[in-house]
């Protein structure tokens, strides 16, 4: 049985001040709900803020992106010693928006990957095709191959803390949703491909999320997919009231 995470990205949005009152507001509404992993990704300037918030209480915390050196000279950047010194459990690895306005490509979500596992960080590995690839029918061919260079190296007894976030790029901050059907379909192909790549024990135990306008009114019919295993919620994710909703969906 897996169990479902949820997990809010923040995004480029909140101060330090408003990341605090968030959290103030928020834990209340998910005490004591311990079926579901609860992940809050602010940006790195209200870390310091949140994870002190939430020590304690049932959610953690994880970071946007990080460097995939543990140090060195990055200006601007993060290194995973970094988030880890401070308390930090997860981060998000390969998301579209990095891909797409950072320039970052599958062999560096793979490095990203390597380290993130070396440091025992849970990495949230995102991946998912855009508009034209989906319209031109090459959705699987697209998952399979972003799969299968992301765990480029990865041995089977190292996966398991893995999460993958199955994001239809044309999904992101659109208002467009994929169906629960469309996401399932995806998942199997991720989960098949993981199947190949490091055997069907591993797959069958990966955790695979649906990202792309998650929000409390189709929260409920997507995750009771079985192959969808929680959400990365962006911007439902940003009200206290409204991601405690899909967390208890």
């Amino acid at each position: 049985m897996r169990k479902a995470l949820i997990a809010a990205n923040w995004k480029m949005y909140k101060t330090a001040a408003q990341a605090k009152e968030y959290v103030k507001a928020f834990l209340p509404l998910v005490t004591g709900h311990d079926r579901d992993e609860i992940v809050l990704c602010p940006s790195d300037t209200s870390l310091y803020t949140v994870i002190p918030a939430v020590t304690g209480s049932n959610v953690a915390v994880g970071g946007q992106n990080m460097h995939f050196a543990d140090e060195g000279a990055y200006t601007g950047e993060t290194s995973p010693v970094m988030l880890k010194t401070i308390g930090v459990t997860h981060v998000i690895i390969g998301h579209s928006e990095r891909r797409q306005y950072f320039n970052e490509t599958d062999e560096t979500v793979n490095k990203k990957l390597i380290t993130a596992l070396r440091h025992k960080l849970v990495p949230i590995v995102c991946i998912g095709e855009v508009l034209a690839e989906r319209e031109a029918g090459q959705t699987n061919d697209v998952l399979r191959r972003q799969t299968t260079l992301a765990f480029a190296g990865i041995k089977p007894e190292e996966a398991q803390p893995i999460v993958i976030a199955y994001e239809p790029v044309w999904a992101i901050g659109t208002g467009k949703t994929a169906t629960p059907e469309i996401a399932a379909e995806a998942h199997l192909t991720i989960r098949s491909e993981i199947a190949r790549l490091l055997g069907r024990e591993v797959a069958d135990n990966m955790r695979i999320l649906y990202g792309g306008s998650v929000k409390p009114d189709n929260a409920t019919a997507l995750l009771s997919q079985p192959e969808i295993d929680g959400a990365l919620v962006g911007g439902a994710s940003l009200d206290p009231q409204s991601f405690a909703k899909i967390v208890k969906y």
